[in-house]
Formats: C-alpha cells, sequence, structure tokens
C-alpha cells in the first residue's frame, strides 16, 4: 500500500500522497464501501477513476476513516462526520487528502504543455508577472491552477472564478509558499497557500490565512 508522502503542514492540519501502483481488485480489497459508491465506483468507465477513487478511501484509512464517515453537500464539498474539514483530489496516478481543523482545500495535476492553451481562462493577473520563455513555464502555469483549483475547492461558492476572482501573489521558482486572495461579493479573503512537485505532478494545498 504505497502511501506516497505525509505532510504535518501545522499541529492541526495533515495532508497524505498516495502513488497508485495497484490494480482495480487489490485496491477493492483494501477498503469498505458504502453501496452508492459500490454502484458509483463499478459504473466507471475508466480504471484510472476507478482506481483514483479507491486510493482516496485507502488515504481515509490511513487517517483513521472509512467511507461511510465522508458526505457530500450540494455544492460538491466533501465532509467528514466528526465536523473536521477535508479536501480530495486526484490526478492520473497520484491521489491527496488534506484534513484539518480549519477549513482546507487541495488540488493534485499532472504538468501538462496543454495547460497553456488554456492559461486565459484562469489567469488575469499573474499574467504580469510570468514568462512564456522561462524553462519552468509550463510548472508556474501548473502551480498556479493547482493554488486557484485549491482556492475553490475551499471556498465552494457557486459562481466563483478563478480568473475574475483568485488572485496569487508573485512568488519566485525557489519559494514552495506564497499569498493568495479570493475577492468575491464585496468580501476579500486573504490565503497561505503551498505548494510540492514529485515525478512531474504538482500538488498545492491552501489554508485561511490569519
Amino acid at each position: 500500500m504505497p502511501l506516497f508522502k505525509t505532510i504535518d503542514v501545522n499541529s492541526q492540519t495533515t495532508v497524505k500522497i498516495w502513488k497508485i501502483t495497484e490494480s482495480f481488485n487489490v485496491l477493492k480489497r483494501e477498503v469498505s464501501l458504502k453501496p452508492e459508491n459500490e454502484t458509483r465506483v463499478l459504473g466507471m468507465k475508466s480504471e484510472i477513476h476507478q482506481c483514483g477513487f479507491l486510493s482516496v478511501r485507502c488515504l481515509l484509512k490511513e487517517f483513521g476513516y472509512k467511507d461511510f464517515d465522508l458526505f457530500y453537500d450540494v455544492n460538491g464539498k466533501p465532509h467528514l462526520k466528526d465536523g473536521k474539514h477535508i479536501s480530495i483530489s486526484h490526478s492520473f496516478i497520484f491521489s491527496a487528502v488534506i484534513i484539518s481543523n480549519e477549513p482546507v482545500g487541495i488540488d493534485i495535476e499532472k504538468q501538462r504543455d496543454k495547460i497553456a492553451v488554456i492559461k486565459h481562462k484562469f489567469l488575469d493577473y499573474e499574467c504580469d508577472y510570468l514568462n512564456e520563455n522561462d524553462t519552468d513555464y509550463i510548472k508556474q502555469l501548473t502551480v498556479l491552477w493547482c493554488i486557484k483549483e485549491s482556492l475553490y475547492k475551499l471556498y465552494a461558492m457557486p459562481g466563483l472564478s478563478f480568473k475574475n476572482h483568485c488572485l496569487v501573489i508573485p512568488f519566485s521558482s525557489n519559494e514552495d509558499v506564497t499569498t493568495a486572495w479570493i475577492d468575491y461579493n464585496d468580501l476579500k479573503t486573504k490565503f497561505a497557500v503551498r505548494y510540492l512537485e514529485f515525478e512531474g505532478f504538482t500538488c498545492s494545498y491552501a489554508l485561511k490565512s490569519i
């Protein structure tokens, strides 16, 4: 069972990342699913998505939770029955879960060139400090996408736009932390965000800044 990485962000917040090397059948034997999730996972057409779904439940198990402890609200935001905050992400062979006493968001993405094609959909102010000629340009775009996705998951409000409402303060390639803001419905909220890169993937997680 390849638990890839555990990050103790602070005394109240932990990130766990899973590298999916198992088959669907192997993962399926490791977890117990609610009846509706049994039906859901068997109905998925892609084994990649099936394994992503099951690996998240393996991560829950690492935290001491079960599939039965997890539920989703009308906006699709996950919650734990004990009241702790949770955010979930998976991409190809990696999945990630963050659990905290405070609101949190997490995203994991594979670094791919095609992100440059859609940058106009999620970047605005950030274009002022990006350089398309940088060798790490695709990585920088992926970091920004992950940060904004993690903010979106944390905030979980219908109508929130990556481009129009989420702003990421400039940071250098040797930094793994920055500040981000959500400016939405006349309310400005500050967040602390961190990211890490591994095996061609980027993972970012966001917490409300004090």
